[in-house]
């Protein structure tokens, strides 16, 4: 997702392989020197699903349907670091603050 680390992860890519630029949580916009897709026949792809979502909705409505396929039978599945009852609410968000999440973290409501 950007930063220092763009660079050396591009360089781990194989030949033919793709680099997804999704976004630049790590701050600062990286520059990537040019020969490096050239040497390693590699692609620079931006996703950026909202423009996706509005240009080809037909595409992504069927590539949300797939998901969702592939999520009822198992297929895919969610990671979910923890869960909290609705009254730990403050404690789930903490726990996401304080990056110590891996996945999701469900909150459920009380019943």
């Amino acid at each position: 997702v950007g930063g220092d680390l763009a660079e050396p992860a591009f360089r781990s890519i194989g030949w033919g392989g793709r680099y997804l630029v999704v976004g630049f949580a790590g701050g600062a916009i990286p520059a990537l020197p040019l020969n490096l897709p050239l040497l390693k026949g590699a692609s620079i792809v931006g996703v950026f699903w909202g423009s996706f979502e509005q240009r080809e909705p037909a595409a992504n409505a069927r590539h949300l349907a797939q998901l969702m396929v592939w999520a009822t039978d198992g297929t895919i599945a969610p990671v979910v670091s923890a869960r909290y009852p609705l009254d730990q609410t403050a404690t789930a968000l903490r726990a996401m603050l304080d990056r110590k999440v891996v996945g999701k973290v469900v909150v459920t409501p009380l019943l």
